[in-house]
């Protein structure tokens, strides 16, 4: 029992097995590709205020006299708008630098919610069982019979649009995902062998539980984060085009798509476009990454 304890895996990777990891992601040039573009895109959100020539909300620095300049053009006042302006005036590429910020917070933050959520939810049903697991996965079962956008919908007609309620909002479509995937590999991990050995030897079920059962089952719920990452960022920014997700006094890449909707006909396409580019670009490069993680972490499934 002893020598089956000391076969468990625990919550750290060895310098040699990130390199093996490194190295094995970097074979695919795509997925190198996408990584770069991942990582480019993060850093314009986060240095958006340092990146961006204008704050696009800033009501003090805009000037209707500005509105509506094509890609390259000057302002009156000499200002060359990369990317154009808005309605507003306000310049496309500022707005959009600021709207990666809150998309891909918005994103990043309801998925680590849902994971941590919905995994420890996973982690009770399938180390507990009984009506508790019963319970749980009932309730999951509810949740995923909706689909995703609708039961946003729903949830966000009883809640006001902001941040904090589409965090929660997306944290309610996402949660029911991680906690039948830690369920299931809890199921597995119980029966082995090292997992007898921690109930022989006396720990307690919190121990065993976040120790020695959650490391097994952390390969499964990182390619499934990676994955909702892009699916949250596109679910709030298409509830921020309905109007219901973030307000209009806070940039996205939802709202801004919305705002350049009515001008399209006009010829004014790039209010829209420029925004719609950058929501791409982050959705696509996330799933490329995410789908290079799922090699390497499940090599099983390439034979699938």
């Amino acid at each position: 029992m002893l020598a089956a304890y000391k076969q468990r895996a625990d919550l750290k990777v060895e310098p040699s097995e990130l390199r093996r990891l490194i190295d094995e992601y970097m074979r695919s040039k795509i997925a190198t590709i996408a990584l770069i573009m991942l990582v480019a895109v993060v850093l314009a959100a986060l240095f958006a205020v340092w990146l961006a020539p204008q704050n696009p909300y800033d009501l003090a620095t805009l000037d209707l006299l500005d509105a509506r300049i094509a890609p390259g053009g000057r302002s009156e006042t000499g200002v060359i708008f990369l990317l154009g302006s808005d309605q507003q005036g306000r310049d496309i590429l500022s707005a959009i630098l600021y709207g990666l910020r809150i998309s891909m917070g918005v994103g990043v933050l309801s998925t680590v919610v849902a994971l941590i959520f919905g995994g420890v939810l996973g982690l009770i049903a399938g180390s507990v069982g009984g009506r508790i697991d019963a319970l749980i996965m009932r309730i999951a079962d509810i949740q995923l019979s909706f689909p995703p956008v609708l039961l946003a919908l729903i949830l966000l007609a009883f809640l006001r649009p902001g941040i904090g309620n589409i965090v929660i909002a997306l944290v309610a479509v996402q949660w029911a995902y991680y906690a039948r995937t830690t369920r299931s590999s809890a199921l597995v991990e119980c029966r082995k062998q090292y997992m007898e050995a921690a109930a022989c030897l006396g720990l307690s079920p919190t121990r065993k539980m976040f120790k020695h059962l959650l490391p097994n089952c952390l390969s499964p719920l990182i390619v499934i984060a990676a994955l909702q990452v892009a699916s949250a960022i596109t679910l709030e920014a298409t509830l921020s085009f309905l109007g219901l997700g973030v307000p209009v006094t806070e940039p996205s890449l939802g709202s801004l798509i919305a705002n350049g909707q009515q001008y399209m006909l006009s010829g004014d396409y790039w209010i829209s476009l420029f925004p719609g580019v950058a929501l791409v670009i982050a959705i696509v490069s996330l799933n490329l990454v995410a789908d290079q993680l799922k090699d390497i972490l499940n090599p099983r499934l390439k034979l699938q």
